[in-house]
């Protein structure tokens, strides 16, 4: 797996917090292909009140954005004189806000790793084809979510 980090803000939030680890294990959990990549972009409410805006036409900043660029399903077998070769994935590209993270640890009473672990699991299961827009669908992805962090702390977790 190759994940990109930009941290454009937020470094002294992002200090103690293996991002690169997390996303690996994740992308693991939902057997992606071992040569997909991710890039993983950390903003600041500037920037992302713009994104938001430009591409949800929503005011303000948002925790997290996913941007998916190559599908899980779409083909990626390139074959060239009788040699199997596997290009990369491009599964696309989050965007995540370390100060809108940090305010909503008091809105929902979690720990700031907590809330970005979750953000970032949440991003990346976008990219990986899921999404809440249905109550059914929401339900399935917020139980993987929950399996995925779960299984990355080790035990049951509640978040939200």
């Amino acid at each position: 797996m190759d994940i990109i980090i930009d941290i454009k803000h937020g470094e002294d939030l992002l200090a103690n917090f293996d991002v690169e680890k997390l996303a690996v294990f994740a992308l693991e959990y939902e057997e992606v292909p071992e040569n997909t990549e991710v890039s993983i972009t950390f903003v600041d409410n500037e920037e992302m009140t713009i994104l938001n805006g430009e591409y949800r036409g929503k005011e303000g900043p948002t925790d997290v954005l996913s941007f998916e660029c190559d599908g899980l399903d779409d083909e990626f077998m390139v074959f060239d004189d009788d040699e199997f070769e596997e290009p990369s994935i491009t599964l696309g590209d989050i965007v995540i806000a370390p100060d809108v993270c940090a305010r909503q640890c008091g809105d929902y009473g979690t720990t700031f790793e907590q809330e970005l672990s979750l953000l970032l699991v949440h991003g990346l299961l976008h990219l990986c084809g899921y999404d809440h827009i249905e109550e059914e669908d929401a339900v399935e992805m917020e139980a993987l979510e929950k399996e995925i962090l779960s299984a990355w702390y080790g035990h049951e977790v509640s978040f939200r």
